[in-house]
């Protein structure tokens, strides 16, 4: 990329046309991560429910102590930027590159649109419900789909507050023309800014560009309170004639992730686009009667648990497919390959 010095020049500069960011406080913010890369969340298991007995030393049933299964959420995405404007290029320019305003656009033409990428993939390849549909996504069947996704969070007993309908430009497309969908003049200017175009089944309807949207995801629904996206440090300096510069260097830092919370993972569903060859799923592994767990997939990766948690969240997972079960035993797996949506987990309850 070139440095462009004019002879005749406008004092006027051009950017790119930048958006906020569009998942950016909407979720879970609930943990602090200062002072720590990783924090730890407990989750107690209950147990199931007994006959009481009007007899006997027990009654209530035989006591059992309360287990729990932990997560680890631990940042991995450290981020930055750096960049200078010399003092003879910018006088020779008319001083067309204001420091403060450049420090500006760098963030929103960068910093933001790689911020909800990452967010978005992850909670497309983590959602704790993956569903594929090979018939593609049109006016007529969207909203018969988006209902779909919303009565499977109704049985898993997803509060109806609180969900979040992200969907592409094109699957906007299609909602907006839909007698169901509620018409965006309803909405005002405020929420058009943050990307909500509307609202269908008491969820917010937030529309995402092709650049920030996953490959091959028709739409998703998020409950607030079933994923985080945390930012741990977000900084930015500007230097006038530091060392061995004349002129400004403009710095960035940003630390972040996004994790999908195990015990409310079935607040996160996706539909994937699996028609002609375009998304595909990772089939979900078999768990023998001896405790070898195949997939389909023979590429894939192979990771379970034999504790009770979720292998796609815990800790405790192990890659592998021989478990060696003891009796009393549960275990789940899931498969995992590159290119692909993780698949559903298999569960095998070993007497």
């Amino acid at each position: 990329m070139a440095i462009n010095l004019f002879t005749l020049h406008s004092d006027m500069t051009q950017s790119a046309f930048v958006r906020e960011s569009l998942v950016a406080g909407r979720l879970c913010n609930d943990y602090e991560f200062a002072g720590a890369k990783t924090v730890k969340i407990l989750t107690p298991i209950t147990v199931p429910m007994n006959d009481y007995k009007r007899s006997g030393t027990s009654r209530y049933g035989d006591p059992t102590e309360m287990q729990d299964i932990i997560q680890e959420l631990t940042l991995t995405q450290d981020r930055s930027f750096a960049l200078t404007i010399d003092k003879g290029n910018d006088a020779d320019q008319g001083y067309a590159k204001n420091a403060g305003k450049m420090l500006l656009l760098q963030i929103a033409e960068r910093a933001v649109p790689e911020f909800d990428r990452y967010v978005f993939g992850k909670l497309s390849n983590k959602a704790g419900i993956i569903v594929g549909n090979e018939t593609a996504l049109s006016k007529s069947n969207i909203c018969e789909r988006i209902s779909e996704a919303t009565a499977v969070l109704d049985d898993n007993e997803v509060p109806a507050y609180d969900r979040l309908l992200f969907v592409s430009t094109q699957g906007y497309k299609m909602l907006k023309h839909s007698d169901e969908f509620m018409a965006v003049e309803s909405l005002g200017k405020e929420a058009l800014a943050k990307g909500i175009v509307g609202s269908y089944d008491n969820m917010q309807v937030i529309k995402v560009p092709a650049t920030r949207w996953p490959a091959n995801v028709n739409f998703m629904i998020v409950h607030k309170n079933a994923a985080t996206a945390p930012v741990k440090m977000n900084e930015t300096k500007l230097h006038k004639d530091p060392p061995g510069i004349s002129g400004h260097l403009l710095e960035g830092r940003e630390y972040y992730d996004c994790f999908v919370f195990a015990p409310r993972a079935c607040g996160v569903y996706v539909e994937v686009d699996t028609g002609s060859g375009k998304g595909k799923i990772c089939p979900a592994p078999s768990i023998s009667g001896r405790g070898a767990i195949t997939c389909g997939e023979a590429s894939a990766k192979i990771y379970y648990t034999t504790d009770g948690s979720d292998p796609r969240y815990s800790p405790t997972a192990i890659q592998g497919a021989n478990p060696g079960v003891l009796s009393k035993t549960t275990v789940k797996a899931y498969a995992h390959m590159d290119g692909m949506f993780d698949s559903a987990v298999s569960e095998k309850t070993f007497e």
